[in-house]
């Protein structure tokens, strides 16, 4: 049964149906190639307001090792597109109830050239939360709800250099440096949602 999203999550929501490519990331799928996969960027009512849920990726992962992220991964053949990708990685990763979620949308397919993952980000609410924990260390090391103040406050906003030369928005939030594609994408949806705050953007924090 569809539900009606809650008042602060309707102008993303509204936002999230129009939002282009270009708008996300500055990396673009490639017409052919690219191992499909889709992460789960899901909201949930905190008891100090919005929060979004992240995950901390296990230090000994192939790629991305010990970043925080959305639950996600690759597609597999029974998943039937994006969304069941997103909602049976989550249910491995923390013990997601997918019956506890409404999908709101999805947004448009990103390229994460480091990995060579096409990523399909899904949007929903978390309209009855419960307790989630990273199920298997090998994958993930910790979970986190982080609120939504902690990450437009602007004492914990900055931006990245990494050494193969990338630079783009971070946010220190929960113990955890976001950075990367999912701080690219947090970036941009914070803003869309109407929720980002004026920082300094001279602030530059390196990486390895």
């Amino acid at each position: 049964m569809s539900r009606e999203v809650p008042a602060w999550l309707q102008p993303l929501a509204a936002a999230a149906a129009e939002l282009r490519p270009d708008e996300l990331s500055r990396f673009h799928p490639p017409a052919d190639g690219g191992r499909p996969s889709a992460v789960l960027v899901l909201f949930a009512d905190g008891p100090t307001g919005p929060e979004v849920l992240l995950i901390e990726r296990a230090s000994t992962m192939r790629s991305h090792a010990g970043q925080p992220a959305f639950p996600g991964g690759a597609a597999d053949p029974g998943d039937g597109g994006p969304v069941g990708t997103a909602l049976r990685e989550a249910a491995e990763e923390v013990g997601l109830d997918s019956a506890s979620v409404q999908v709101i949308t999805t947004l448009p397919a990103l390229w994460l050239p480091p990995s060579g993952f096409v990523v399909t980000p899904v949007l929903a609410w978390w309209h009855t939360p419960h307790a989630v924990r990273a199920l298997d260390p090998a994958e993930v090391a910790a979970v986190a709800l982080v609120p939504i103040t902690e990450l437009v406050d602007p004492a914990n906003r900055t931006n990245v250099l990494h050494p193969s030369g990338y630079v783009g928005p971070a946010f220190d939030v929960s113990g955890m440096l976001v950075w990367g594609f999912t701080a690219g994408l947090l970036d941009r949806l914070l803003a869309s949602g109407g929720w980002a705050l004026p920082w300094d953007t001279s602030r530059l924090h390196r990486v390895r």
